[in-house]
């Protein structure tokens, strides 16, 4: 880690950080009061993945469905119109829209070849994007003046990552320039982050060989056509599971490049200063 102890943090002119850890326990909420009441650069991989990476993809989904009306059909042609997404740190749902959920099209879906190849698509720009993490450090301070610099993960970065190895290219790269935080929620927030879902589920990525073994077990299960599967019924059906896979691996990163704080703790957070205080804390408890 590059700080080893609570006075190296505490004596480090120059912070860096990066939060991994399920969405919605607060790495963005961090992220953001950092940004807004410090002298902090703020990067999103998810604003990074929908700009830099996977901007064109959303931008011709988009086209291609406006090709299927006459109208908008002649305007494009013509280039009398134009179509882009409008991505922000507060609303990245193109990205999430572009990613889809797997079953019937009458109902929403996306067929499952077609889902795995966007999903595999969004492995490879989530990954180009967190390895893009030295260069916005290098950026934020010679470009903008920054000394600090937070990393705001997507939930899905535990997916590319080899937790049996050591070296791991992407927790190696991450590791040298930031120290990684995981964000470790409860049983209770597990349960509410479930019931949130239910209420309103969006699409997720996931490691392909653990979507392949989802997708048949609830065939099986359910016992229907892949074409005919209600994609809300899946992702709600496999949510829980999704985050029963992820907790063992974000574990596994922090024992092995980083640190843990837990979710309350983060919520407790109303300053720069109270996260400061946090980090330091942490690393003295670790020793």
């Amino acid at each position: 880690m590059i700080y080893q102890t609570a006075q190296d943090w505490r004596d480090a002119p120059q912070k860096h950080v990066l939060l991994f850890g399920m969405s919605g326990l607060g790495k963005t909420y961090i992220s953001n009061l950092m940004r807004d009441h410090g002298d902090w650069f703020h990067y999103s991989v998810d604003y990074r993945i929908g700009t830099r990476y996977m901007g064109e993809y959303i931008a011709d989904n988009a086209k291609a469905e406006a090709m299927k009306v006459p109208f908008l059909r002649e305007l494009l042609m013509t280039d009398s119109i134009y179509i882009g997404s409008n991505i922000t740190f507060e609303n990245l749902s193109p990205v999430s829209t572009y990613l889809g959920k797997p079953g019937d099209p009458a109902k929403g879906g996306i067929l499952i070849d077609e889902y795995k190849r966007r999903q595999e698509q969004f492995q490879r720009a989530e990954i180009d994007a967190l390895m893009d993490t030295s260069y916005f450090i290098r950026r934020a301070q010679a470009l903008y003046g920054y000394p600090h610099f937070i990393c705001d993960t997507g939930g899905s970065i535990c997916e590319w990552v080899d937790i049996d190895n050591p070296n791991d290219p992407i927790m190696a790269e991450l590791s040298k320039h930031a120290l990684c935080i995981w964000i470790e929620g409860s049983d209770a927030h597990i349960d509410e982050l479930c019931r949130r879902f239910d209420k309103a589920p969006k699409p997720m990525s996931y490691q392909a060989e653990f979507l392949d073994q989802s997708w048949n077990a609830y065939l099986a299960e359910k016992n229907v056509d892949a074409d005919k599967v209600n994609p809300d019924d899946f992702i709600r059906w496999t949510y829980r599971k999704a985050l029963d896979h992820r907790q063992p691996r974000y574990a596994a990163m922090a024992e092995k490049w980083g640190i843990t704080v837990k979710a309350e703790d983060i919520y407790a957070v109303k300053t720069p200063a109270d996260f400061e205080n946090l980090v330091a804390k942490t690393l003295e408890d670790r020793r």
